[in-house]
């Protein structure tokens, strides 16, 4: 699924669905690539906020969609662990 799609949660960056080799230079840059762990503060239809590292950006839709992520990690935030810890 694409960051874009995604819900509020911690997931592994599966691929970067891009031929643009500046758009992959720059995620890279952020920290953003393969087998990297990315979180979902908040997603809107044209924008979410993530966090990659130690650092908070906010990712246009263009840049979301790109950003193809696989499930959940278990045990790392999300809406489950966050209610369960509530």
């Amino acid at each position: 699924m694409s960051l874009l799609s995604a819900g509020p949660g911690t997931y592994t960056v599966k691929r970067i669905d891009t031929d643009d080799k500046e758009m992959n230079a720059f995620l890279f840059r952020l920290g953003c690539y393969s087998g990297e762990k990315i979180t979902v503060v908040s997603s809107k239809k044209k924008s979410c906020v993530v966090v990659i590292k130690d650092g908070r950006y906010s990712l246009d839709d263009y840049l979301a969609s790109n950003i193809i992520v696989q499930d959940e990690v278990p045990g790392e935030g999300g809406a489950e662990s966050q209610a369960s810890n509530s």
